[in-house]
């Protein structure tokens, strides 16, 4: 299954608020399940992925600060059974 979350061109300024907000979800989605854990070695696994999603955002920034033009973004989220 596949869900399109976001398809289409945008300006520079607006490509980077909407993927900056989906960023900005997943850090809190582990910020939220490392205050409920205790497990010494999730939580270093969380901070280890929000520290990747706050760098890979930077990135994101300045590729973006680049292209100062129009930007197509396709966001898709794909769904399949684990095995």
């Amino acid at each position: 299954m596949n869900i399109p979350l976001v398809q289409g061109n945008f300006s520079s300024t607006d490509s980077f608020e909407i993927l900056n907000q989906m960023v900005q979800l997943k850090v809190k989605f582990h910020e939220n399940k490392i205050s409920k854990t205790s497990n010494e070695e999730d939580i270093k696994y969380r901070e280890t992925k929000i520290k990747r999603l706050q760098h890979d955002l930077m990135e994101l920034k300045k590729y973006i600060d680049d292209c100062k033009s129009p930007l197509s973004v396709d966001v898709q989220v794909k769904i399949e059974k684990s095995h």
